[in-house]
């Protein structure tokens, strides 16, 4: 079964999620931004959620993470808990 690590920031809104997309990809650091600006409790470790396996995240949450680039900035990914930035950084 595949699975992957990865990091996300979790928002409330699209325009907040592109705003903050904006920010790492100019430069600032994808945990640092997590840390500080994320609404899920991952922020505590940067938006890190560490290792997991296809099927145990929401399906649009697995389906950018399975394909998607690795180590880009992946979304906004819009799911029940509101708008995700994922940052693929292993898959096996």
């Amino acid at each position: 079964m595949p699975s992957a690590s990865a990091r996300h920031i979790l928002v409330d809104t699209e325009a907040v999620c592109l705003q903050l997309k904006n920010e790492i990809e100019a430069g600032a650091d994808f945990a640092d931004v997590a840390r500080l600006k994320s609404t899920c409790p991952s922020r505590a470790n940067g938006g890190d959620l560490g290792a997991f396996s296809t099927g145990q995240m929401v399906k649009e949450f697995d389906e950018a993470v399975f394909t998607g680039e690795l180590n880009t900035v992946l979304g906004p990914v819009k799911t029940q808990f509101g708008y995700h930035l994922i940052l693929v950084t292993n898959r096996w």
